[in-house]
């Protein structure tokens, strides 16, 4: 026969005091608590080994045990009553703190303002959380500081707060991007985006925080920022703290020294002045709606300066602010511009394997017969480049320079080109700035160039250089000098002089391949201005004003020919003569044998100018 089983001895699994313990009598299951034992501060569960019944208990409530002293006797057997859980989980309910969070972050939700949102709504412009839903792939958006309310407890209460400064006017954190096109490690990106409706989307004490935060992560791990600018400025109201002048915020030094480290896109609609307009202009591109106006100070400032008062529409339209250069893409509303701001990251992404073009015969009939017949250089780029792929930078700044992003047989690449249809595609300072400043932002992020040439040289007149064309002209040379990443130049009609030199990063033998087209005209300056320089004292000579310019003529048309891409080929100053159709495939093999850039873990450029 088989005797009654052992008792078991449940013991203390550590010093401490006995907070509660069962009762003799009682029946338990394996598992359930048998006693609490408090020790440093916390509770410690001790539960049964086996089911049975509890027959001897040592200590009670309130008395001290040591580690392996006994706390209760059991008798193995069946037990009647189904085992009890304590908690609020067993009967499936909420806990209250979770509770309460849950409620504290539906009060961030756009549902939960809903006079807000129809203010918002009204100005024709989307919140800033339905503006990051947009841009960010879905799930994917981790919010950093949520929960924080204006630096206002001094004079606000706290519920005040909450309802009506969520997250400080500030959301941000990281995400993905793209992430349908790319690797989710190309697909990284920080977000943040002003708050209108949150105190006109000023900066406050703990969103300026926040911004310190993310970006010092930014920094850390490489990320990509994407910053929706629209706000006032500094916010005088927050009283919490000790801060007297604000000076010593972090926030504008920590965003300006990610430039060059990673592509920092500003999107901006609406009123942006002061401080948000300073870390709108440390972005490298610049993407503002149609009803933008963008200053360094608004109204009030300006007001106070005895300046005179305006009202914000006038400090800084887009009608000022695109011509000058200030706002790379204009587009029409909110939805346009986080398309165009997941399209500029793109590039910055890595290559796509899907790609098509256009019939590449049409490039032989862009440049016409007649040498001295303009034509639109824009219609070669979006031949040339991928179907589609074109976004071309501070269009309407500059235009005797074309600026733009885009991809050749899936691989993104930065085009500089002169515009013919603009002072005949001679280089003025302002284009000289805009196309430096760009080559500068393609080498920070390792994306080759592609330049088009077509310039009777750099503009002259006393006129030009008024605008500093001098310094200008040198940035562009030593800019182009700077360059690591694979550079091509396509002359497709004039080559002339100091300009065409610019145009290959100095000189014809520094990029990786020079071409030309057979329409492509070449001198050490425009031909008729050599002649008339050149031969001065023939002209001269020559009485009869006919004969005189019969004469000029035939010297052009010797020039001419000597300076034609076929003779130039010959003695080797450009590498190739190509048909125009060859374009696209020449560049593609040039590039592709090129190596891919090296990885690095600091920036490869200082920064990217601003400006």
């Amino acid at each position: 026969m088989t005797g009654s089983p052992e008792p078991v001895v449940v013991t203390a699994p550590l010093q401490g005091t006995v907070v509660s313990v069962v009762a003799v009598g009682q029946q338990v299951a394996a598992g359930d608590q048998v006693a609490v034992l408090e020790s440093m501060k916390m509770e410690h569960v001790v539960a049964a080994e086996v089911a049975g019944t509890v027959r001897e208990v040592r200590p009670g409530p309130g008395d001290t045990v040591e580690r392996g002293e006994r706390l209760v006797v059991i008798e193995p057997g069946p037990v009647d009553a189904p085992r009890a859980v304590e908690g609020p989980e067993a009967a499936g309910t909420v806990r209250p703190e979770l509770a309460e969070l849950w409620a504290r972050r539906a009060r961030l939700a756009d549902e939960a303002r809903p006079e807000a949102m129809a203010r918002r709504h009204g100005t024709g412009h989307r919140s800033a959380r339905e503006n990051l839903a947009d841009l960010v792939d879905p799930g994917s958006f981790v919010e950093y500081g949520g929960l924080v309310v204006a630096a206002q407890r001094r004079r606000r209460p706290l519920e005040e707060l909450i309802e009506r400064t969520p997250a400080d006017g500030l959301v941000g954190g990281i995400a993905r991007v793209n992430g349908d096109r790319f690797p989710p490690d190309a697909a990284r990106c920080a977000v943040l985006s002003y708050d209108y409706t949150v105190l006109a989307g000023t900066q406050g004490h703990m969103n300026h925080r926040k911004k310190d935060r993310l970006f010092e992560l930014v920094e850390r791990l490489r990320l990509p920022v994407v910053l929706f600018a629209e706000g006032g400025g500094g916010r005088p109201g927050d009283t919490d703290g000790a801060t007297v002048t604000g000076l010593d915020t972090r926030a504008f030094a920590l965003f300006a020294r990610l430039s060059g480290l990673v592509p920092l896109v500003g999107v901006v609609g609406g009123r942006c002045f002061a401080g948000n307009a300073a870390l709108l202009g440390c972005c490298d591109v610049i993407i503002a709606t149609a009803d933008t106006t963008v200053g360094m100070g608004g109204p009030a400032m300006i007001e106070g300066g005895g300046l005179g008062v305006f009202p914000p529409e006038a400090v800084g339209p887009l009608a000022v602010q695109v011509p000058n250069g200030v706002v790379d893409i204009a587009v029409d509303d909110d939805a346009a511009a986080v398309a165009v701001a997941k399209r500029y990251l793109s590039y910055f992404q890595g290559p796509i394997g899907q790609w098509d073009c256009a019939d590449q015969e049409q490039l032989r009939a862009c440049v016409p017969e007649d040498r001295r017949r303009v034509y639109d250089v824009h219609q070669v780029i979006e031949l040339v480049a991928d179907t589609g792929s074109v976004l071309e930078l501070r269009r309407d700044h500059a235009p005797a320079m074309v600026t733009a992003l885009a991809r050749l047989e899936g691989r993104p690449i930065g085009i500089v080109a002169n515009n013919p249809a603009h002072l005949a595609g001679a280089i003025d300072g302002p284009g000289a700035n805009k196309a430096a400043r760009f080559l500068a932002l393609c080498d920070a992020f390792d994306l080759p160039v592609v330049a088009f040439c077509d310039t009777p040289g750099f503009m002259v007149g006393p006129e030009a250089e008024r605008a500093a064309l001098v310094r200008s002209a040198g940035r562009l040379f030593v800019t182009g000098a700077s360059l690591s990443v694979p550079y091509c130049t396509v002359v497709l009609r004039k080559g002339y002089g100091l300009g065409a030199q610019a145009m290959a990063a100095g000189s014809f033998r520094e990029p990786l391949w020079i071409g030309s087209w057979p329409t492509g005209e070449f001198g050490g300056m425009g031909l008729e201005g050599a002649v008339r320089l050149g031969y001065r004292r023939e002209l001269e000579a020559v009485e009869d004003p006919t004969e005189r310019e019969a004469l000029f003529e035939a010297m052009v048309q010797r020039s001419y020919a000597a300076g034609k891409a076929l003779n130039v080929a010959s003695h080797f100053e450009v590498d190739e003569v190509i048909d125009p159709a060859e374009t696209r495939s020449r560049l593609g093999a040039v590039l592709a044998a090129a190596p891919p850039p090296r990885p690095r873990a600091a920036k490869k450029r200082p920064l990217v100018d601003p400006w």
